[in-house]
């Protein structure tokens, strides 16, 4: 139990596994680590593994070009793999849920639910709500980072979601924060451009037990996105929480209510470890 280094490549990447109960890997967002998953994730009843992703928290870039979601899917679940999960529940926030729903339909046969928290993307590559990520990226690459973050906070893009999304705009100025921003930056250009390769039909035909969360004040995450997967997978429960832009406290504490609601037996009960 607790954190563990794990080599793929020349990347090495930070695992952290804690608890005890049912088997749930759980992915952080673009830029977060470990910390975010805990603040979002109930500690009870689970043995939960969370993969720090290339780039993330303490995992390094490594060489391999350029970042994906599949990328990233394939770390964590051959993560997954060496800790001895066979068949678990895979969820995540944001670009972790991306990584989740890929899991879920190209590797089926080792999900045995699916946890799809804030998603940022549904069916398609580089979507609209992405862009001011992809403009933080192109602006840290051309000019020198505080002249970018500069540049960022007085354009439109910027000023339209400081005043609509708070929390959002917190998070972008976020990136031009990092010690390592312009190497991070190939990152957040390359994820935000990507998406989960997961077609509609494809997440129509989803036989897992699902738990969709979203919110509304979100302009990176939509809730059109989480009421999309709801309306498209299979027996979806959907949950609308508190918006972070609105109560912080609140939004993780409904969060971590709605999993641990999902996680409850009679919620599971056709999921049987393998």
């Amino acid at each position: 139990m607790g954190q563990k280094s794990f080599k793929r490549g020349d990347a090495e990447l930070a695992i952290y596994e804690n608890g005890q109960g049912l088997p749930v890997v759980f992915q952080h967002g673009l830029g977060g680590d470990e910390a975010q998953v805990a603040q979002n994730v109930p500690a009870a009843g689970m043995h939960r593994l969370t993969l720090e992703c290339r780039g993330h928290g303490a995992s390094s870039l490594g060489n391999a070009r350029p970042f994906s979601i599949q990328m990233f899917a394939e770390d964590v679940l051959a993560a997954a793999t060496e800790c001895g999960f066979d068949r678990f529940i895979v969820g995540g926030i944001s670009m972790g849920a991306a990584i989740a729903l890929h899991l879920a339909h190209h590797h089926a046969h080792r999900i045995a639910g699916l946890v799809l928290v804030r998603p940022a993307w549904t069916f398609e590559a580089s979507p609209d709500n992405l862009a001011p990520i992809r403009t933080v990226a192109a602006l840290i690459r051309s000019y020198p980072v505080g002249e970018a973050k500069r540049r960022f906070i007085v354009s439109e893009t910027g000023r339209r979601i400081a005043s609509e999304a708070p929390d959002n705009f917190s998070s972008l100025l976020g990136y031009f924060d990092r010690p390592d921003a312009l190497a991070f930056a190939s990152v957040l250009a390359d994820i935000a451009a990507d998406g989960p390769d997961v077609p509609q039909a494809a997440a129509a035909a989803l036989a897992v037990p699902t738990l969709i969360i979203g919110n509304r004040h979100d302009a990176i995450h939509p809730l059109s996105c989480a009421q999309t997967f709801a309306s498209v997978i299979p027996g979806a429960n959907f949950v609308e929480v508190t918006a972070k832009a609105i109560d912080k406290d609140r939004h993780f504490a409904e969060v971590q209510d709605a999993i641990a609601h999902f996680l409850a037996p009679q919620t599971l009960r056709s999921f049987v470890p393998s």
